[in-house]
Order: structure tokens, then sequence, then C-alpha cells
């Protein structure tokens, strides 16, 4: 292949590429809300000369470049967050800005820069007779992932009928390529109590003071070593070939962990005792651990046994914009591909031939960019978990835009990602194939 070509041909779509960025931040689309999001990308998608463009019954926007039977998959969730407290923004969220390297606006980072670079880089794809006969790229813009990561391709793949021999998720990657991430659950505790007049607390049975109990033991558990001694051994343990065998990979990924985020009550009055208890727990989970490993983990702790404390999952049941409810656990499984695995090489060689051995920024990023090794992970989650994670198809990680402007204020990303992001793209299905 002709790199160079290749990036020539990415560089000189970068105003179009910005301005298609900037439309989308003008379009506000939080998760369940996208419609506005999904129309403007699928005009895209036709303007550019895709083969195929679809909306299926969830509202994701399907768009097929090539007529192969093996499918290549280029994952971007168009819905953002919030913008939150306004008066943390410099300027208008929904309306950004632009300089000469940097676009501004809600989502530019997270995520909408990806469905950006996904969709141009099919279309240079296309114009440079990149795509191999028997391969079709399908580019995704999904929706519900920020209150449902992976839900979205939970119904493509089952729902859909589609099932890529890859993925690359287009979640920002701060230049480098991502083979996996922790996973996370949502887990409620209950405790009941009995309630009585607050006046004599002694006829009762506070439920918030067992809840207090179990609430240090779910501490102990994030906190604590593992020591031969421990009672309560900590999460760490999952680092240790001695507990799990995968603990390379958890090593590579990090430890699991656990934290409180919601609470919960039920009493008669201020002028009572407290008959319930509820929290939510978000868990996150390292190589090794599983749906079963975790809820088991929090039943076996000495209050939550000693109290009979029921430990269970939260369920996502919230309709998407076109009105669907595909219900679904809220378990989003670790997943790591190979450091080996084709894949894994493939968008690696395609990197390399394009820009070489390390990640690429501008003046403000490239310092801290070059310090990180070039394959890496992410911190947070992604569809991924439905993708690799619970289906088992391989996933990689490429896109625009940094993930430590995710859910920040006065969130950006940078022209020359979207530019270097639809060169790899551009240049990927050649290096699989090897064709």
């Amino acid at each position: 292949m002709d790199y160079k070509k290749i990036n020539d041909a990415a560089e000189q779509y970068k105003e179009a590429m910005t301005k298609f960025l900037r439309d989308l931040v003008q379009i506000p689309g939080e998760s369940c809300d996208e419609k506005g999001h999904i129309q403007r990308i699928a005009q895209e998608m036709q303007t550019l000369g895709f083969d195929r463009v679809e909306i299926d019954p969830m509202g994701n926007v399907l768009g097929f470049m090539g007529t192969g039977s093996r499918i290549i998959a280029l994952d971007a969730h168009i819905d953002t967050v919030g913008i939150g407290n306004r008066d943390n923004w410099k300027f208008d969220p929904y309306d950004g800005y632009e300089t000469e390297e940097e676009i501004g606006g809600r989502g530019t980072s997270d995520q909408m820069g990806g469905i950006v670079s996904a969709v141009y880089g099919a279309r240079i794809m296309k114009e440079q007779n990149l795509l191999p006969a028997d391969c079709t790229v399908m580019v995704t813009g999904t929706v519900q992932e920020e209150d449902c990561d992976g839900l979205c391709w939970q119904y493509i793949i089952k729902e859909d009928n589609h099932r890529p021999e890859f993925v690359v998720s287009t979640e920002p990657t701060d230049g480098g390529i991502y083979r996996g991430q922790r996973g996370r659950m949502e887990i409620r505790v209950d405790v009941q109590g009995v309630s009585c007049h607050g006046s004599a607390p002694e006829r009762g049975d506070n439920a918030i003071y067992k809840m207090a109990d179990i609430l240090q033991e779910i501490r102990a558990l994030n906190e604590n070593d593992a020591a031969e001694g421990t009672e309560i051994k900590g999460l760490v343990k999952m680092l240790d070939a001695k507990y799990n065998p995968e603990w390379e990979e958890a090593n590579f990924l990090g430890r699991g962990t656990v934290t409180t985020s919601e609470i919960f009550f039920t009493s008669p009055s201020r002028c009572a005792v407290a008959d319930s208890c509820a929290v939510s727990l978000d868990r996150r989970m390292t190589a090794g651990e599983t749906w079963e490993s975790c809820l088991d983990e929090i039943r076996a702790l000495p209050s939550v046994k000693g109290y009979g404390a029921a430990v269970s999952m939260y369920q996502y049941e919230r309709p998407s914009y076109t009105g669907l409810v595909y219900p679904i656990e809220c378990y989003f499984p670790t997943w790591v591909i190979p450091k080996e695995h084709p894949v894994t090489n493939a968008m690696e060689a395609a990197y390399l031939g394009l820009y070489g051995e390390s990640r690429m920024g501008n003046a403000e990023t490239e310092a801290m960019r070059k310090a990180r090794p070039l394959t890496d992970k992410w911190t947070f989650s992604t569809n991924g978990v439905s993708i690799m994670g619970r289906n088992q198809i391989p996933c990689i990680g490429f896109g625009p835009g940094a993930e430590g402007q995710a859910h920040a204020p006065n969130e950006k990303t940078w022209k020359m990602d979207l530019v270097r992001c639809a060169a790899v793209y551009a240049a990927l299905p050649m290096n699989y194939m090897g064709k």
C-alpha cells in the first residue's frame, strides 16, 4: 500500500470532517434522544456513496461499504452525556468552537469524532481501492451507550444478525491502540429491619445500622490486602497467580474495584426506625472476574450473611428513541484481545505503516502521548463489553480524541486526530486480509 497516498487522502478531507463534526455538536443527542444525530450521520453516509445505509428498529445507523461476505465493523456510539453545570463551560457546548487545530463541544471526544473518522475512513477505502473484493466494511453509529454500554451491539448481533469478523471501537484513545478494558457491574444490596417509634429505638431493628456494617466490609473488600491472615481479602488478590489464573492480563488491565454509589431507605417518618435500607455498588472487574464471582463475593461478606441481605444485579429497560425496549442485565464484562492476535497485529501494522512506532499528537498532547506505550488499554468502559465480552467477537480500539475529555466541561478534540484515525481505518482491511 501507498501509505503516503492514504494519509494525503485523509488530510484532504480534514475540512469536510471538521464541518461534519461541528454539525453533530449542534444537535443535542443524549442517550435515548439521538434521532437528530442518526439522521445527520445517515445523510453523510449517503452523500459519500455508501453502498447501503439502514436505521434498525433500535435506532442504530448502519452504513455498508462494499458487498463482500466478510464483514469488518467500525463502531462509534453517537449519544452523549448532558452538559452538567453550564457555569463550568467557557463556551456554548452545543455551538462549540473551532481553531486551527481544535474542535470544541459536547461529544467531540466522547465520541462523535469517532463516527466522523469512521465514515470518512470507509470513503477513502472505496476511492483508493483499499477494500478487498470479499470484504464489506460496516460503520455503525450506535445508541444508548452512555446509558447501557453494549446494549446496541447485543441488538445488532442478536436481532439484526450481523456478526463481523472483528470490530474497531472508535472511542478516544489518545493516539494509541487499545486492546481491552476492565468490565463493570451495577449491584444492589437490600437489608430489612423493623420500624418502631424513634423514642424507643430498642423496640425496632434499624436497617440503616445493619447496612452500616455491610458498607464497612464492602470498603474493606476494596481497600484490604490479600495477606494470609486478612479475613476479608481485598480485590487486589486478583493480580496474584495464587488467586487468579488470568493474573497477567489482570495486571495489564488493572485491579478491580468496588464503591458505594447510592443509598436508599424506607421509614414511616423522621421519628421512626428505618425498616429497610439498600445501596447501589459500582463494581469494576478485571480479567478473571465474572458476574457470578462478583455477586458471590458480596454474598460471602460476614454482615451480608449475618443479616440475610439480598444481593442482586440491576436490569436496564429504558426505551430507545424509537420506543423499543430491549431488556438486559447491568453486567458489562471485562474483555481483552491478546497482544499477538491477528487483529492486534493488523491494527499495529496499519498504524506503523502510516505513522511509525509511537503515538502522534500536537504541541499540546504529543509529549504526554509519546510517554505512553503505543498499545495500551482504556480506563473506562465501551461497547466492547458486548462485542467481545458477551459475544467473543474480537475487538480493538483506536479513536480520535482523549479519554480525559470524556464527560468533562469544555470538551474538545483535535483535527489531526480525525485525519490520522480515518487514514488508519482506511489501511486496516488490507493489512488484516493480506490482499
